[in-house]
């Protein structure tokens, strides 16, 4: 691995609930209650959950998009949460984030070159004419062809407009990108073209993602590591081939018997979780995996398992990970 280049301890964002007549706290969603993780410079480190686990909660808290209720982050030994509106400014030069959405993350009325101009001027990166050039050459390097820059986002395909998000975010030569779905509102036959780009951009780059999503063969393919979390919280975290080989936790192995297997021949035994999601605004006691583990034991519904390395750089918060499925 690299150098450190975020630290994340006890992350927290919980979101408060009104109600009544006078409209007062009445309680609060714990969308990302508890995260602590390192990510090392070049690494692609990966993060799956149900949706509603917190994982788009937890990357934008990251960049304060959204504001953490709790917690640390240091983004090259720098706690950002310290930092001031203009500091943070300044700081998200080096934090880019490619939205899940293609078509909700462009202005409609920017041109290509109005869009990818902004950050540049944003930041005080180039004058007028540096920045025409600058946008031409990102858009060969993302895959398309510098004379679309006069056009507007309705004249694009789906993913074309993501690799256009993709050059926004790379454009101010950014450390760290965060990518949230960034392939999930896209055709199968694309998804595997934006993949690929986005692995040689790493490469081309030096970059460190976050990579988000809920598709773990797309997850397994482009991570080095794997965070999976469930109802705001981390169950279990290992190398991406470790925890698709050896996974130890109830949840982990539940969400991966559910991956099709491209071999008609071949059978997997499904492990079929009981009940639905728990409201985050009211987690189970104890073990908030519990209510739908088929593991699950009495201590399991009072005490909060710890957070333990049961192999070499292999994690898991489970009372009975040995015993597992």
């Amino acid at each position: 691995m690299g150098e450190l280049l975020l630290e994340i301890k006890d992350l927290k964002k919980h979101f408060l609930i009104r109600g009544g007549f006078f409209r007062g706290v009445s309680g609060n969603v714990r969308a990302v209650d508890g995260i602590s993780l390192q990510v090392y410079e070049g690494e692609t480190l990966g993060i799956v959950g149900e949706s509603g686990c917190g994982k788009s909660t937890l990357g934008r808290s990251i960049l304060r998009l959204l504001e953490p209720t709790g917690g640390s982050i240091r983004f090259n030994g720098k706690d950002i949460l310290k930092l001031s509106k203009s500091q943070m400014r300044a700081m998200r030069k080096e934090m880019q984030i490619v939205f899940q959405d293609p078509y909700a993350s462009l202005n409609p009325r920017y041109t290509i070159l109005q869009t990818l101009s902004e950050p540049l001027e944003v930041h005080g990166l180039a004058d007028a004419n540096t920045r025409k050039q600058q946008v031409h050459s990102m858009l060969q390097k993302v895959g398309l062809d510098p004379s679309y820059s006069s056009r507007f986002p309705h004249e694009f395909s789906g993913g074309q407009r993501q690799r256009i998000g993709i050059a926004r975010a790379l454009i101010v030569n950014p450390k760290l990108v965060i990518l949230d779905e960034p392939v999930a509102a896209l055709d199968v036959s694309i998804q595997s073209q934006i993949i690929n780009l986005l692995e040689d951009l790493q490469n081309d780059f030096n970059l460190t993602y976050i990579f988000i999503a809920h598709d773990l063969s797309v997850v397994k393919h482009i991570s080095d590591r794997v965070l999976v979390m469930y109802l705001g919280r981390m169950a279990e975290l290992a190398s991406s081939e470790e925890l698709f080989f050896n996974p130890l936790h109830p949840y982990t192995q539940a969400l991966l018997s559910a991956v099709p297997i491209p071999n008609p021949r071949m059978k997997r035994e499904r492990v079929i979780l009981q009940g639905d999601l728990p409201s985050p605004a009211k987690p189970p006691s104890g073990c908030v995996f519990h209510t739908r583990c088929p593991i699950a034991q009495d201590i399991c519904k009072h005490e909060v398992p710890v957070w333990t390395e049961v192999k070499p750089e292999h994690f898991v918060a489970c009372h009975f990970s040995s015993n597992s499925i």
